[in-house]
């Protein structure tokens, strides 16, 4: 299962109740302020790091870049462009976004 995550973890749990709730095989996808949770130097950064070694995490690089926040990505965590999360809807049977 695709998860797709598009609210900042500062605002909202979401970002914690998907990662609860993602099992072995799945994929996280971050996109618009979800991509906060794919930085460094954050409250949720040991969480997203402990989901690493049973969940592929993504986040999308453009929303990335338009919060200035490339180059502060989690080590471990892909970013993908449109192209990318296109693939990643396609890759999985199903998804859920996470609102």
């Amino acid at each position: 299962m695709l998860h797709i995550v598009n609210k900042s973890p500062f605002e909202k749990t979401t970002l914690a109740s998907c990662l609860a709730h993602a099992g072995p095989g799945a994929a996280v996808l971050l996109i618009e302020d979800g991509v906060y949770g794919a930085t460094k130097g954050n409250a949720v950064e040991d969480a997203v790091r402990g989901a690493l070694g049973r969940t592929a995490v993504y986040a999308l690089a453009p929303d990335l870049e338009a919060r200035g926040m490339k180059d502060r990505v989690i080590e471990g965590v892909k970013t993908v462009d449109y192209e990318g999360f296109v693939d990643l809807v396609a890759e999985h049977k199903t998804s859920q976004s996470w609102l």
